[in-house]
């Protein structure tokens, strides 16, 4: 069943990471399209209301493991949860009222899934389509999860890399769909 909006009343909006440091275009982690994805997002939190949850990578206090030589490339980005790279867009933290924070890429887990149960139908948006929305989704459609992405939502670190990662998740279909912001929020 779906509200007077066609957003289905079962579904959770999951908004990865949209940040300073994706969103500043002097970061070297800058999502060209963020902007775009920070527009679509709003409409779609109006759309969710309560039924909405903001996601953030941070760094973790020691790298250890692979993340070791990822930080030692990105040693930038090695920065305290609260700095301001790590905050999420103005425009987005006024909606954000329940807020998963983790040191990886993929933000399915026991934080995200406590709030919005084992197996959901999340709807999922965000940066960067090809890094974080791609850890994110794969992860939680093969824990039973039904998700959907809503792809002029998403922004990749380039046009190509959000291109080449929506056909990544495409090959998990029927698990994974896909919608844009208009379809998902037309009256059914």
């Amino acid at each position: 069943m779906s509200s007077p909006t066609g957003v289905p009343d079962d579904a959770w909006l999951v908004a990865i990471d949209l940040q300073n440091i994706f969103g500043d275009p002097q970061s070297p982690w800058a999502a060209p399209r963020f902007e775009e994805s920070v527009d679509a997002t709003l409409r779609l939190a109006e759309a969710f209301g309560e039924r909405c949850v903001f996601t953030r990578f941070v760094a973790p206090q020691r790298p250890s493991g692979s993340w070791v030589p990822y930080y030692e490339e990105f040693s930038f980005a090695l920065q305290p949860p609260d700095a301001d790279v790590y905050r999420l867009d103005d425009r987005i933290a006024t909606h954000a009222g329940r807020t998963v924070s983790a040191t990886t890429f993929g933000k399915w887990g026991t934080d995200l899934a406590a709030i919005t149960g084992p197996e959901p139908h999340l709807v999922v948006c965000g940066v960067a389509t090809d890094c974080c929305v791609l850890s994110t989704v794969l992860p939680a459609a093969d824990a039973g999860a039904r998700v959907t992405v809503v792809t002029d939502a998403c922004a990749g670190s380039t046009d190509e890399a959000h291109q080449q990662a929506l056909a990544a998740m495409a090959l998990y279909a029927p698990l994974v769909g896909f919608t844009t912001t208009d379809e998902l929020l037309t009256t059914s």
